[in-house]
């Protein structure tokens, strides 16, 4: 008679585990690699779309970054930074501001035939563009508020600077040696509108040039995007943009101070 006990006989893979035995195995978690491998190539697609769908969505409706495409706001902003425009600043009643550094649709007032271009070709450059990867639509600008609805803005007056209702305006934020205007203009801005320049004047095509066409060279409100309120690459420039201070002792028919 065979009187050794059965559960040997089924070798070390049916032997009870004790506790001793049980601590000393390891228990292998997937790695990153392994994850990744377990995923299909249609679900990695599908996770790839959703994740651009919500960025665009996210650019649509709350921040927009912006590639800048020129020297015109140049020393605050260079050529080939990435701003983050904030298009919830004028949702709830507010209105852009003296001194706000503003992305805007020119369509109409700086442009005033809309550009041609394949369907095809203008979506999937937008799509770059709100991500912040290719430049923006050639319809799109970045400008400074100078003046808004009510305000008259004058250049130059004695000591060579823009004056706004009556006030001279220390623009320090101007690309070092530049005058605050090269030509001189005297306009009342339309309510509902806004003046705007770059902070490069002498590299600047804004409101003096338009000044003869439709809309006198400013901007309707409901054309602006949104406020630009930080640089956000390269990294070594990462920083908030404030509103300049140079508009806090103008008053009158615009507004409260700039």
């Amino acid at each position: 008679m065979d009187t050794e006990p059965q559960h040997l006989e089924r070798g070390p893979s049916s032997t009870p585990a004790t506790g001793n035995e049980e601590g000393s195995r390891s228990v292998r978690m997937p790695g990153f690699s392994g994850l990744l491998r377990g995923l299909s190539w249609r679900r990695a697609a599908a996770l790839g779309v959703l994740g651009t769908a919500s960025l665009l969505l996210f650019s649509a409706f709350v921040v927009q970054p912006f590639l800048i495409p020129s020297g015109s706001m140049e020393p605050g902003l260079q050529v080939g930074d990435r701003v983050l425009v904030n298009k919830l600043a004028y949702r709830f009643g507010t209105e852009p501001q003296r001194g706000d550094v503003v992305v805007f649709d020119g369509t109409g007032s700086f442009v005033q035939e809309p550009v041609r271009e394949n369907p095809l070709t203008r979506v999937a450059h937008g799509a770059a563009a709100a991500l912040g990867l290719a430049e923006p639509a050639e319809t799109d600008f970045v400008k400074r508020v100078i003046g808004v609805g009510g305000d008259r803005v004058v250049c130059c007056d004695e000591g060579g600077k823009v004056e706004v209702n009556g006030r001279a305006v220390d623009e320090r934020y101007l690309y070092f040696g530049d005058a605050p205007s090269s030509a001189p203009f005297d306009i009342v801005v339309p309510d509902g509108t806004l003046w705007v320049m770059g902070d490069h004047r002498s590299n600047s095509r804004d409101s003096r040039d338009h000044l003869g066409r439709p809309g006198g060279g400013t901007v309707p409100v409901d054309k602006v995007i949104g406020r630009v309120d930080w640089i956000g690459w390269p990294l070594g420039r990462w920083a908030s943009l404030e509103r300049s201070d140079a508009f806090r002792d103008v008053t009158g028919p615009g507004g409260a101070h700039g």
